[in-house]
């Protein structure tokens, strides 16, 4: 059937694509911005945050590739086994590279905020810029190691429909009772590990910055210090609690791994699935925003590109 024909969950997990595709590209561009500029460059969170800018964008590519391939396949439009079997094998497994390496991103611009903090002025600029190019290298490696399994294990198959005498071509994945326990375990270490991570270089950071406030505000105790440290600082620690939360329905999904019984379970799916890709969407609000340094490098390229403009 065309899509107008298709039933309304069809309709709308369309619909959904196209937004989360608007936002995803609104965001990386926003972001890219931001960070293509040399300022931003001086310490490792400026790369960082440019490198997540880039994958953001290649994740919103394979994720738009992903449903048209998807729903074209099912209308029947695309029946090339080889070119089936290559997406089969290739684009889940590049999805769950994308938001993985997103999260450890995001942890180590937590660690990198930290260590700022305890070194103070003996932080090493140029050192910190040259490790983040190793760690995000040994980051890639590593998370492409963990779900080198996936590829692996896939496999299409062939569903025939004796209602109405149609053919299906689904991508599947198969594991091993052994296997199965370690994909639970690596999705779950790349869930809370970065979050875990995250978490505790925030609690670092903001006692440190409350020790230092108490060596210059002598007259004020460390307790009153350390809240007004956390308000100040709290979109630091509900930063990573909401990518998580947002992150914790595809995990679910995993665990539960077995296909739908009903087209009523699919509402269930669907939205587990959509909500998992909005942590990437979101590097420009959690960022940017809050950041009073990032948002000045942000509008000063915007009124470079309004001068250019101008002048053309």
């Amino acid at each position: 059937m065309n899509l107008n024909n298709q039933k309304f969950i069809v309709k709308m997990s369309c619909a959904l694509t196209i937004i989360f595709l608007i936002c995803g590209f609104i965001d990386g561009i926003l972001c890219l911005i931001t960070f293509k500029n040399k300022v931003t460059h001086e310490i490792g969170c400026g790369y960082y945050l440019l490198f997540s800018s880039i994958i953001t964008l290649i994740t919103m590519c394979i994720f738009g590739l992903k449903y048209i391939i998807l729903i074209l396949t099912q209308m029947s439009m695309i029946s090339n086994y080889l070119f089936l079997q290559i997406q089969c094998h290739s684009l889940d497994f590049l999805l769950r590279i994308c938001l993985s390496m997103n999260q450890w991103l995001s942890a180590s611009i937590a660690v990198e905020r930290t260590m700022m903090i305890i070194k103070g002025a003996g932080f090493d600029k140029k050192f910190s810029v040259k490790t983040t190019k190793f760690v995000f290298v040994s980051l890639l490696i590593v998370i492409i190691g963990s779900y080198i399994h996936d590829p692996i294990y896939r496999h299409l198959i062939e569903e025939t429909n004796d209602i109405d005498d149609t053919n299906r071509i689904w991508c599947i994945v198969s594991y091993s009772s052994g296997l199965k326990i370690y994909n639970y375990f690596i999705h779950a270490f790349h869930v809370f590990g970065p979050f875990s991570i995250n978490l505790i270089s925030v609690i670092i950071l903001i006692t440190m910055k409350a020790k230092q406030q108490l060596v210059i505000h002598t007259n004020r105790s460390y307790k009153e210090l350390l809240l007004e440290e956390i308000r100040e600082l709290k979109h630091l620690i509900t930063g990573p609690i909401v990518l998580m939360l947002l992150t914790l329905p595809r995990l679910i999904m995993i665990f539960l791994s077995n296909c739908m019984q009903s087209s009523d379970d699919a509402w269930i799916f669907l939205m587990g699935y959509f909500i998992s890709f909005i942590p990437c969407m979101l590097n420009f609000i959690i960022f940017v925003m809050p950041s009073k340094f990032y948002k000045e490098q942000f509008q000063q390229t915007i009124k470079t590109y309004r001068k250019k403009i101008q002048r053309q």
